[in-house]
């Protein structure tokens, strides 16, 4: 081998082949973002936690408020208002507008003899002897249901229906507003009496109408109905009954109801209807 000779003679440049494809160079990764994309990523990220967070604190108060509220849905039609809880009078007489009523006068000193008094009705009326009874029930009346618990009374007779009976009773009823002490006494008076009529005795019946009229019963403003009633029950003697019922106004908002009837068996009594009632007196 020459001096000048190739040590490598079997070196050679870059292979190709024919056909082969050529691969790129490898591609750089892109460079970091820069500080102000960072910024604006970080600022979206708090956004939408802050709108969830949001979300979840109207969520709790809702919840808390509906079960507050006794779990009324707050977004539910308002519940309706309370229904009226007036008395039946009350609902049906409401309060006089444009009438004065006479001031109470002194009536004097009851008659002298024994007398019935009704503290809670606010009034006392005479009391007789034998045949008459004390009355020592409470009788809730007619649909008005009146609840007599003072008074006398005797049975007349005994029929298949029961028994029947002459009566003086009286009753205190709420008949004002709330606490109002004004009274509709023509309504009221009218109200009681049409109850009595409809409601204690046989149907049908006809009636002779005596008296319907604002006096004054004891010194008090008071709404008076005297009448006489006809009716026919099978097994029943009586066939009518001569009766009478005032309202009078005591000063409170429960007035006074003083019915007095006696069976057409028993008409010795009649002259006990207006009796009872000239003898009046408020306790």
């Amino acid at each position: 081998m020459p001096d000048n000779a190739d040590p490598r003679p079997w070196g050679a440049g870059t292979v190709t082949r024919i056909g082969a494809p050529v691969l790129p160079p490898p591609v750089d990764p892109p460079p970091p973002a820069p500080p102000a994309e960072q910024g604006r990523e970080r600022r979206r990220l708090l956004w939408f936690a802050g709108v969830a967070g949001g979300m979840l604190v109207i969520g709790l108060v809702l919840v808390l408020a509906f079960t507050m509220s006794g779990g009324v849905d707050p977004f539910g039609d308002k519940p309706a208002g309370p229904s009226d809880v007036r008395p039946p009078l009350a609902r049906a007489c409401p309060a006089p507008t444009g009438i004065t009523e006479p001031e109470p006068v002194d009536p004097g000193p009851p008659p002298s003899g024994a007398r019935t008094v009704d503290e809670e009705a606010g009034i006392s009326y005479p009391a007789y002897g034998a045949p008459w009874q004390p009355w020592r029930t409470v009788w809730s009346a007619g649909t008005l249901e009146v609840p007599y618990k003072m008074g006398q009374h005797f049975v007349t007779e005994t029929y298949t229906g029961g028994t029947y009976h002459a009566s003086i009773l009286s009753a205190a009823v709420p008949a004002a507003d709330n606490d109002a002490v004004a009274i509709n006494l023509e309504c009221v008076g009218q109200q009681v009496a049409a109850d009595v009529r409809a409601e204690y005795y046989p149907q049908p019946t006809t009636m002779d109408l005596h008296r319907n009229e604002r006096t004054t019963l004891g010194g008090r403003p008071a709404w008076l109905t005297v009448f006489r009633l006809h009716f026919s029950r099978p097994g029943l003697q009586a066939k009518d009954e001569f009766a009478g019922v005032a309202v009078i106004d005591v000063g409170k908002p429960t007035a006074a109801v003083l019915y007095v009837s006696i069976p057409g068996t028993h008409r010795q009594f009649d002259y006990i209807v207006d009796e009872v009632f000239k003898s009046v007196r408020p306790t």
